[in-house]
């Protein structure tokens, strides 16, 4: 008799989005993290103040910068989260550094 082995599930991580606790799959990235949660904004445009969520996912719009474990002006699709992250709203115009 043939006993089917149970499917393997991915292991989940749990992070803190805008403080809420949020189950999401190893490996996947914090801008992933952040529409898991269903937040309604990521950050806002500094000029008008339209609200953004991750778009591209590619690192090229600039749409998911967050604040990451304390760390703001972080790109959210290129980091992969971890269990404990935190991940918060942007507040505010990114920071550029001087050259």
């Amino acid at each position: 008799m043939y006993m089917s082995r149970p499917e393997a599930r991915p292991a989940h991580v749990e992070v803190l989005v805008d403080g809420t606790p949020v189950l999401v799959p190893e490996g996947a990235s914090a801008a992933a993290a952040v529409l898991m949660a269903g937040l309604p904004a990521l950050r806002s445009t500094p000029i008008t103040g339209a609200p953004r969520l991750p778009y591209c996912m590619m690192g090229v719009c600039f749409d998911c910068l967050a604040e990451i474990n304390g760390v703001p002006n972080r790109q959210a699709c290129m980091v992969t989260v971890e269990a404990g992250m935190r991940i918060a709203p942007q507040r505010g115009a990114r920071a550029v550094e001087p050259r």
